[in-house]
């Protein structure tokens, strides 16, 4: 998939007009200013230290080298031209290729406004090409927020791995969530 390519836009359950695309080199200084604010804010994702301009370039070369080898799907939300979130979907390998792991996130901004559920439903959309038929995630077990809208789109909790995520020096647990898209 081409940088910057326009899957669909509508309009979230706040008003405002969102455009769903294949990230771009353009996102680059609104991606690193994002995953810093989600660092700051402590939110209950995996990232937990502040990236540099030079590790964000490395992660997005990357990133875009995947998506234009159909390696991977990535979905990146616009709102007023401005970078509001990402979710990607990277399939595995041999014999667990029919099984994707998904990664999103939303600026807080956005969220609660079904921004994010569209992302993962348009993502599931377009990794289907790329034959996979179940996709999985991993969630902190006391990100209730995460949970609920990831059930609201059909995924279900299909595992638990004990004291999987030390968060702010406690245990959690990390859930395992996953649904079949073909």
């Amino acid at each position: 998939m081409k940088e910057g390519t326009i899957y669909r836009s509508f309009t979230a359950r706040n008003g405002r007009k969102v455009t769903l695309r294949a990230p771009k080199w353009g996102d680059l200084d609104d991606m690193l200013q994002f995953i810093n604010s989600l660092v700051e804010e402590k939110a209950m994702i995996m990232m937990n230290e502040k990236q540099t301009r030079d590790s964000e370039i490395g992660w997005l070369s990357t990133l875009l080298g995947s998506v234009e080898k159909d390696k991977m799907v990535a979905v990146v939300a616009e709102v007023d031209g401005r970078f509001a979130g990402s979710c990607e979907i990277t399939p595995k390998r041999g014999y667990l290729s029919h099984l994707g792991s998904l990664g999103i996130s939303l600026v807080a901004d956005y969220r609660d406004a079904g921004i994010g559920q569209e992302m993962m439903l348009e993502a599931e959309r377009q990794v289907k090409r790329l034959g996979v038929e179940v996709v999985d995630l991993e969630v902190f077990e006391e990100n209730a927020r995460a949970i609920h809208t990831y059930e609201k789109v059909g995924y279900k909790i299909t595992g638990r791995i004990p004291d999987g995520v030390k968060y702010g020096g406690d245990y959690m647990d990390a859930l395992i969530m996953t649904k079949r898209i073909a």
